[in-house]
Formats: C-alpha cells, sequence, structure tokens
C-alpha cells in the first residue's frame, strides 16, 4: 500500500495484518482520487474509521488543506502516526482517537466543516450475520452514517460524503443526502452522496 500522487508520491504505508484492517484497495482510491481531482487541493478532510490513514494522506499529499483522522483502535492509530510522520504530512494532520458515534458529537460542537467526508466503516455482511445465528439485530455502521442526523452538519456547502461499503449493501436510500456515482471494484465500491438543501 502505498501514497499514489502528490508531495508523498511513492511512500509505503505500513498496514499490518494482523490488526484486522482492510485497507482501501490501491485500484478503488485511484478511481476515487481521479474523480475528486479537482476538489483536493486546499480541502478540509474528514478520515472516519482512519485505519491506517490512507485516505486522508493521500488527500494531504495531494493538497489537502488539512486532515483529522478518527480512529477508534489505539493500534490503527499508531499506524496513523507512523504513517503521517513517514510521509513528513503530520502539521496538517489533527488524530483524533474516538468512537465514530462520539467524534461526530464533538467535532459539530466544535462547528467544524469538512470539503470532503471519508468512511470506511467495518463491513456488515448479512449472510454472515445469519450464520451467527444471534436473535439481536445486528449494528450496522453503514447504516449509523447513512441516518445520522449529525454527519451532513460536518459537510460544507458544496462538499461530499463518501461512503465505502460491501458491494451487495443495495439499499443505500437517506434523506439526507443525493445519491451521485459510485465508484469501485470487487468487492468494494464509494458511493458519493452530496447533502440535501
Amino acid at each position: 500500500m502505498r501514497v499514489i500522487a502528490g508531495s508523498a508520491k511513492g511512500f509505503g504505508l505500513s498496514a499490518p495484518k494482523h490488526l484486522g484492517l482492510r485497507p482501501t484497495p490501491e485500484r478503488v482510491k485511484e478511481a476515487v482520487f481521479s474523480s475528486l481531482a479537482e476538489r483536493i487541493p486546499g480541502a478540509r478532510v474528514l478520515d472516519l474509521f482512519a485505519g491506517t490513514g490512507a485516505f486522508g494522506i493521500e488527500a494531504l499529499s495531494r493538497g489537502a488543506a488539512s486532515a483529522v483522522f478518527v480512529e477508534k483502535d489505539g493500534r490503527a492509530m499508531a499506524l496513523v502516526a507512523e504513517n503521517l510522520r513517514k510521509t513528513r504530512l503530520g502539521e496538517r494532520a489533527r488524530m483524533f482517537r474516538d468512537d465514530a458515534r462520539h467524534a461526530l458529537e464533538v467535532l459539530v460542537r466544535e462547528r467544524a466543516v469538512f470539503d470532503l467526508v471519508f468512511a470506511d466503516p467495518p463491513y456488515f455482511k448479512p449472510d454472515e450475520a445469519a450464520r451467527g445465528g444471534s436473535r439481536r439485530a445486528p449494528f450496522s455502521w453503514t447504516q449509523f452514517l447513512l441516518d445520522s442526523e449529525l454527519l451532513p452538519l460536518l459537510v460544507a456547502p458544496g462538499g461530499v460524503f463518501l461512503l465505502e461499503h460491501f458491494v451487495k449493501d443495495l439499499d443505500l436510500e437517506t434523506e439526507f443526502y443525493a445519491t451521485g456515482k459510485t465508484l469501485g471494484f470487487g468487492d468494494t465500491r464509494v458511493q458519493v452522496f452530496t447533502p440535501r438543501a
């Protein structure tokens, strides 16, 4: 896994497999950033479920003004810090170790706004949930983000929300956003949303 373009082009990013991270495939990342090319310079970026920080770091490398990395796992956040150090992009970054739900509350209280919000939550796979035999309805981070009344408040006018999801997640309807293009390959899709007026 590496930075594709910009000031940190070619830098390899650390992503140990033992953390159970699922980094965005390079082909998907390349397609997303190609579609966002004009939006990146000067953008304020929020990277939710940051993992290794690959999305936010790619944006910073391409000229984004700032990036906030939200990640609950301390070991993953250490990877974000390491990758920011290696790419020398830490001065424009804020690392926020927290649960995504609480992070959204804090950022709204701070009146933060972002031109690009990217979220790569854990995939919810209904077939796996069924095999588990639990009677309790499984929690879906994808659905939480689509239903959140706080997240649209963080998207600046003219900004976009990009949601990475499992290819079989077909029902991505939401009252808060208009649906734009879909990007991706294999099991990974990235849906582009714009907040409704």
